[in-house]
């Protein structure tokens, strides 16, 4: 069926990011927002725009009646969800499929399949896949000492029902596990209301490195190569690259023949992301599936070319694909900084109006945002204010941009991540291309430290 009204549910800047495509392809689009989302940017912006409920996101963004509802009063026939509230789950998208609404995204069959991240483990290694030593989930802590001691220390127990880094906690003996097992399984209740934990072993020096799949109904799979993002806080992803800066063509090729694999195993359709875990030695080993978009997917269309969402709406509509394998061509280098409204060194939250805003601008330079002047944050909602993203024609050359470009925004009112930022982009280790996820905790990021002491230093 043909997608000719689509209803944006989410938010921000990704509501924006979608609602920009579907007018470039000359589709009309309806936005949802909450009451604390009255004066946002997607709202002003919209062709037509509904409120469906106050601020928490409990009774707006993750209010399934009010979307679906929405959705049919303005005559719309397709949804597209973006990526956080209700983008992976499985009952939104069957709701849509009773009500005639075309879910902009993969099958319901496939987001179950992988919505538990054990289950999609286990479900990756039959499909071939290289995994950890791991369990499936564990429900008392004799059962995940026994385990753990199978699989040997350090290991980490991770929430089977979500991802965000919470949940997670790493143990290095078994006094480590005793602590977390239960603030773990309380953790992924909170958040995800399933206290179900596994186990993985856990890998010290390791990078994060994920692979961008699209698929359609005629069983097309393909892949747009890598996304280095092992610049996290609280597992948490800060700084996203493409390529990876480490990933020779060999690495590049068995990367993107597993994730090719394990999407069609899956029978995907859509946009996907397959999530691997990298050591030095050129192993991989696959750690979970996103069946959205992802936040980064930007830098990844600035070395390939491929608009990512068009493609969605595409092959929502019930074509194939608009480029096979041999199209993709990565040239390039971009790097996303996400901006987000955090204040100090361990990244704490903030809100508040925003006052003075200057973006930046120039050659091989994009911002997705939703802010304006005058903009005041709601405390209801993720932390992410801007992604800037920078294009060179190599690595040095997009930092050296990004630098420029960090340099250049402005943003007062609210605390954000960009010292941090210019920090990482002066840092030797970083700018040598040796980075991995214990970059944020790892002592001796001196040019980090300098540059945000002074930025604190300024702003007192």
């Amino acid at each position: 069926m043909t997608v000719s009204k689509i209803l944006i549910a989410n938010r921000g800047e990704i509501a924006l990011r979608v609602m920009r495509a579907a007018r470039e392809m000359g589709i009309p689009s309806v936005v949802v927002y909450s009451e604390a989302d009255r004066a946002s940017l997607p709202v002003r912006l919209a062709d037509d725009a509904v409120c469906i409920g106050p601020g928490p996101s409990s009774k707006s963004y993750l209010s399934v009646p009010n979307i679906i509802s929405a959705a049919l009063i303005t005559g719309c026939d397709a949804v597209h969800p973006g990526y956080g509230f209700l983008s992976e789950d499985r009952y939104f998208a069957e709701i849509c499929r009773e009500y005639n609404l075309t879910f902009i995204g993969p099958s319901v069959d496939a987001i179950a399949r992988v919505a538990n991240k054990a289950d999609a483990r286990r479900f990756m290694e039959e499909a071939g896949l290289p995994v950890l030593p791991g369990t499936p989930q564990v429900t008392s802590l004799e059962e995940a000492e026994a385990a753990a001691r199978r699989i040997g220390y350090p290991i980490i127990l991770k929430a089977a029902a979500g991802g965000g880094g919470r949940g997670m906690h790493v143990a290095r003996d078994e006094l480590d596990l005793q602590r977390g097992f239960h603030l773990a399984r309380a953790e992924a209740r909170a958040s995800f209301d399933s206290d179900e934990v596994y186990i993985e072993r856990y890998l010290d020096r390791c990078r994060h490195i994920e692979v961008q799949v699209l698929g359609d109904t005629f069983g097309n799979v393909i892949h747009l190569a890598e996304r280095e993002c092992s610049i996290q806080r609280r597992h948490q992803k800060l700084i996203e690259e493409a390529p990876g800066s480490t990933i020779d063509a060999d690495l590049r090729r068995r990367l993107g023949e597993a994730a090719v694999r394990g999407a069609k195993a899956l029978g995907y359709t859509s946009a996907g992301t397959l999530e691997f875990l990298a050591d030095d030695d050129g192993n991989f080993y696959f750690m979970e599936m996103n069946t959205r978009i992802q936040v980064e997917h930007g830098i990844t269309e600035l070395v390939t070319g491929v608009d990512i969402v068009k493609e969605q709406i595409q092959v929502a509509s019930g074509h194939p694909l608009s480029v096979r394998q041999e199209d993709v061509v990565v040239r390039g280098h971009a790097i996303e900084c996400r901006i987000n409204a955090e204040a100090g060194p361990d990244f704490r939250p903030a809100t508040g109006t925003v006052g003075e805003l200057v973006l930046p601008g120039g050659p091989g330079v994009r911002v997705d945002t939703h802010l304006y002047q005058g903009y005041t944050l709601p405390p209801h909602y993720d932390s992410l204010l801007a992604k800037i993203m920078v294009y060179g024609r190599d690595r040095d050359e997009a930092i050296d941009r990004m630098h420029r470009a960090l340099e250049e925004t402005v943003i007062t009112g609210v605390p954000t991540t960009i010292p941090y930022m210019r920090g990482v982009m002066v840092d030797e280790v970083f700018r040598a291309g040796n980075v991995h996820t214990d970059f944020v905790e790892s002592a001796g990021r001196t040019a980090v430290e300098e540059v945000v002491s002074a930025a604190l230093a300024a702003s007192t």
